[in-house]
């Protein structure tokens, strides 16, 4: 797909559903008791994935648009699947659904494409055969086919070395399935959307700073769900209205979890023109309209406890900071060469090819502004939705068009995104 430089952007988007959230309502309301219905949930090919899984466990799930209804009967009346769980590209849906499969008393073999083939397992594996979960596959249950023989569980006390919501949220969705109580505890806390929806769905968690802990047994009863739009996506649009000239965008229901809005805070300390306008959304996850403006931003530095609310932002981060004057400096990222790609390293290359300034390290990236972008060149995505979306936004601030190959890769998060792109555009 080729594509180029635009004037600016004017009007304003509903963001597709956030993907985390859509996720987590249907597993869920999967295994609560109760008719389930979620409004606004994103379809694209990761939350597709998650809904034919737990087809495949006789769970009946009605889907219509961004509206699903999960018919749900319980932990104990999800069946032994009959075939293969293939997650596709989905990262959350794998991890996420081992904690329920290694509570369950059957058999079940889950893999994905080559990217998630690609991807490290154990972190989530190893907790769970420490509850009592049986799981196999390639390398000692690192990589995908993984088997699962779930069954018994027994809580456990677990440190995790990273701050991980997905490793968080197996541990505690096998938690609630063991006897006695399970306790995660992180380095930072890392997004809460998995607590929150528990809560909702009427179960019981104690947290503080960085722990939480989850008495095995309790039921989940299902429940009305609004998926806000994801402040990930939204993220895309945020620096292409900060970035490309004489341009204004409204963003409407974008999700404002504190946990999740890493990135509004350093486009605040880069001098963008933002104003958030947060709506009443009771004891559900925070949403509110945002209203961004075209800015002369500064380099910033990023690092730390900061890194776990903003890690699925860094490329597009990486693409302001082009922009921005002086040297931005991104660190404690190294979760970041496990994602659906390696991003520092592939985020470094693709820039470089349009003519950035940035150099990968170990654990993040130094990118020196202000550079212009002088495009010309074919990139690609690598199959990786966020740094096609990246280099989408890339293009429309490039001296000359370039060409995204792989570009398709954005429908896994945001099926719509090139064509938002095109309807800003031409209100311009």
């Amino acid at each position: 797909m080729k594509r180029g430089k635009i004037s600016s952007l004017k009007g304003e988007l509903h963001i597709p559903g956030d993907k985390s959230i859509s996720h987590r309502s249907v597993m869920f309301g999967a295994i609560a008791e109760g008719k389930t219905v979620i409004k606004n949930f994103l379809p694209g090919a990761d939350c597709l994935s998650t809904i034919a899984c737990f087809r495949k466990m006789g769970v009946e799930i009605e889907q219509n648009g961004s509206d699903v209804t999960v018919l749900g009967k319980g932990l104990d009346q999800l069946a032994e699947p009959a075939e293969l769980l293939d997650v596709g590209n989905s990262g959350t849906t794998i991890r996420l659904m081992l904690g329920i499969l290694a509570g369950r008393p059957f058999h079940s073999t889950v893999a994905g494409d080559e990217s998630i083939a690609k991807r490290p397992m154990k972190r989530v594996t190893e907790p769970l055969r420490k509850m009592g979960a049986k799981i196999d596959g390639r390398a000692g249950g690192e990589y995908t086919p993984l088997s699962v023989r779930g069954g018994h569980l027994t809580a456990i006390d677990f440190q995790s070395p990273v701050a991980s919501a997905q490793i968080k949220s197996a541990v505690l969705l096998a938690g609630l399935q063991a006897e006695g109580t399970t306790t995660v505890t992180e380095p930072h806390k890392s997004r809460d959307h998995t607590e929150r929806m528990l809560s909702m769905f009427g179960v019981s968690l104690q947290e503080d700073e960085t722990s939480v802990s989850i008495e095995g047994g309790q039921q989940l009863k299902a429940a009305e769900v609004f998926v806000p739009g994801d402040i990930s996506s939204a993220a895309f649009f945020l620096a292409a209205a900060s970035l490309v000239p004489d341009s204004e965008v409204v963003l409407r229901n974008v999700g404002l979890n504190p946990t999740r809005t890493g990135i509004i805070d350093v486009l605040k300390e880069m001098g963008a023109d933002l104003e958030i306008e947060e709506k009443d959304a009771g004891n559900a996850e925070p949403y509110g309209d945002l209203r961004i403006k075209t800015s002369s931003l500064k380099a910033v530095e990023i690092s730390g406890d900061l890194i776990p609310r903003l890690i699925d932002e860094i490329p597009i981060i990486a693409l302001l900071a082009t922009q921005a004057e002086g040297t931005t400096v991104i660190k404690d990222a190294a979760e970041l060469k496990v994602k659906e790609t390696n991003r520092i390293d592939t985020v470094a290359s693709e820039l470089k090819k349009i003519g950035a300034n940035i150099e990968p390290t170990e654990d993040g990236m130094k990118i020196h502004g202000r550079t212009p972008l002088t495009g010309g060149a074919k990139v690609s995505s690598h199959g990786d939705h966020r740094i096609g979306m990246m280099l989408g936004i890339a293009a429309c601030i490039s001296e000359q068009p370039i060409d995204i190959l792989q570009s398709e890769a954005v429908s896994v998060s945001y099926p719509s995104f090139f064509e938002h792109i095109e309807k800003l555009a031409a209100k311009a």
